[in-house]
């Protein structure tokens, strides 16, 4: 660690981040009692070193589109090739090769038509892929907007309050799908790229004027259609074991297990979906002990819980809009 960042960790800086990813270093500095060169240090860090992004991501049910997961059974020999092509599709925004590297974990944001041609076209033709399961994303407990490192305790209360923007209620927006203006596109594509990019970086790659860029921003974040992930290797902070949880529950118990599962520190999504399981979790662990440990004292007590299928991650392809650098 530089001896001029003593003071401020990066457990604490990717907190802060997730809180509020387009904050000033100023705005995180006050926070937390650091210089601003300090935060853009620790910051220019993280970024080298950790791979973390901060992107703009848009939600796909605000838009009109549905949430699909896919689980793809595939021949060893293809799954890695498969992967990296269900990785390039604009459309998915997940992609993991789980239970010893047979099986493809997939979610995609599609419209009738690209869930057309993907589940009745290019999937089915794909002779290493033996088996299809689609699931339908009925209610996310946790996940998107909500970022999972925001569970530790890196940060004070107080310091939590300062910095956390307010959440937008995804299950209680008015009226129909949001629709998107033309020229909405480059400023998406930009914030994708960058989600901290500046206003006059945004001015320049979109062509307008900076206050209409911040003004069409804000109201895209206000409407719950634009959010900000922050993205980075879990490993590298000492979290090495990754699962997707597949649970089977009671259809009485289904939102009170869901609610449960989502204030679990070790959980980074949670959803209720269509299928022969009803609920799937992705789950983050420092060891693959640390799994066991919460099947056995966190799952085990849950009432309801009839069936659980542990699938753990063995290699990351994408994540959101983010590949993994490899």
């Amino acid at each position: 660690m530089d001896s001029h960042d003593r003071g401020l960790t990066d457990e604490q800086l990717l907190h802060a981040l997730t809180l509020d990813p387009r904050a000033p270093f100023s705005r995180i500095a006050a926070v937390l009692g650091v210089s601003d060169q300090t935060v853009a240090r620790r910051y220019r860090r993280l970024r080298a070193d950790f791979g973390m992004r901060v992107i703009g991501m848009t939600d796909g049910a605000r838009l009109g589109r549905t949430r699909w997961i896919l689980r793809l059974r595939c021949t060893p020999d293809a799954s890695v090739t498969i992967a990296k092509a269900l990785a390039r599709r604009p459309d998915t925004a997940w992609v993991r090769l789980t239970s010893g590297g047979t099986e493809l974990f997939c979610v995609t944001d599609s419209d009738r038509d690209e869930y057309d041609a993907l589940l009745f076209g290019k999937l089915p033709r794909t002779p290493s892929i033996v088996e299809i399961r689609a699931m339908s994303v009925l209610h996310v407990f946790y996940g998107g907007v909500q970022g999972w490192f925001t569970k530790g305790d890196s940060l004070t209360p107080e310091q939590n309050a300062a910095l956390r923007v307010p959440a937008y209620d995804h299950d209680h927006h008015p009226g129909g799908p949001f629709r998107l203006a033309p020229e909405d596109e480059s400023l998406l594509a930009a914030l994708a790229e960058d989600g901290r990019a500046s206003y006059p970086e945004l001015h320049r790659a979109t062509g307008r004027s900076e206050s209409a860029v911040k003004r069409r921003l804000e109201q895209l974040v206000r409407a719950g259609v634009l959010y900000f992930d922050v993205q980075f290797d879990s490993v590298l902070l000492g979290y090495d074991a990754q699962a997707v949880l597949w649970l089977t529950v009671a259809p009485s118990a289904l939102a009170t297990v869901g609610e449960a599962l989502a204030g679990h520190p070790e959980t980074a999504f949670v959803a209720a979906t269509t299928g022969t399981s009803n609920l799937v979790t992705s789950v983050i662990c420092r060891d693959h002990a640390g799994i066991y440990a919460y099947l056995n004292e966190k799952i085990g007590a849950l009432d309801g819980v009839r069936h659980v299928e542990t699938a753990p991650v063995v290699r990351k392809f994408k994540q959101m809009t983010y590949e993994e650098r490899r």
